[in-house]
């Protein structure tokens, strides 16, 4: 079993900070923990535009506080995110996010991410792993 908080994250290497400013996440169910899916918690920031393409990972995303514009860079279509809202991507869309007020979120991915990730040019996480155990 493991038990961790959030706060116990803060300032370790699980508590990532995007290099383009636009973003920080505390990562608490990493790949190592070896269970099949990671979960963080996001917040994008007031003001802020981040581009995204997840093409190695499924992402669901529950908005907890705060409100963005979630655009699907394919059909265009344009979706109000708040309080409450789930989004799934799971057709791996490359998407765009607007955000109005601090956007803070629950985020889980499949396959899990080891903690290192951040986006590419090209809006996307690459593939790491965790190396075997034993």
């Amino acid at each position: 079993m493991i038990v961790r908080s959030f706060k116990d994250i803060e300032g370790t290497d699980r508590h990532v900070k995007a290099a383009s400013g636009t973003w920080e996440s505390k990562r608490i169910v990493l790949a190592k923990e070896r269970v099949g899916f990671s979960l963080h918690e996001t917040i994008l920031y007031a003001g802020t535009e981040t581009s995204m393409w997840y093409a190695n990972h499924i992402e669901a995303v529950v908005c907890t506080k705060g409100e963005a514009e979630l655009t699907d860079e394919t059909t265009g279509e344009k979706y109000t995110i708040t309080p409450g809202t789930m989004y799934l991507l799971d057709g791996h869309e490359k998407h765009t996010m607007r955000i109005k007020e601090d956007f803070h979120c629950l985020c889980v991915f499949n396959p899990p991410v080891t903690g290192r990730e951040d986006h590419d040019e090209n809006g996307v996480y690459p593939l790491l792993t965790e190396p075997d155990e034993g």
